[in-house]
């Protein structure tokens, strides 16, 4: 990723300080499997808060989202 974390939905630059990432996101490796167009292919991507929640609220079926009593 560099020395720049990028949202690659909408390109903001998350915020760090000191080397330390001021922000959370979602980050996506996936490599493509036999059944798919993408066989032999990784993708890669991040995905901002803002943007991992526009896109939870497009979804049909909901996603779970849990509340964590540990947080390690």
């Amino acid at each position: 990723m560099g020395n720049k974390i990028i949202c690659n939905k909408c390109g903001k630059i998350l915020p760090t300080e000191r080397g330390i990432i001021k922000a959370d996101f979602i980050e996506i490796n996936k490599k493509w499997g036999y059944f798919s167009s993408k066989d032999g292919k990784t993708m890669k991507c991040i995905i901002c808060e803002e943007c991992s929640d526009k896109l939870l609220e497009s979804f049909v079926v909901p996603a779970v989202l849990e509340e964590t009593t540990e947080l390690l």
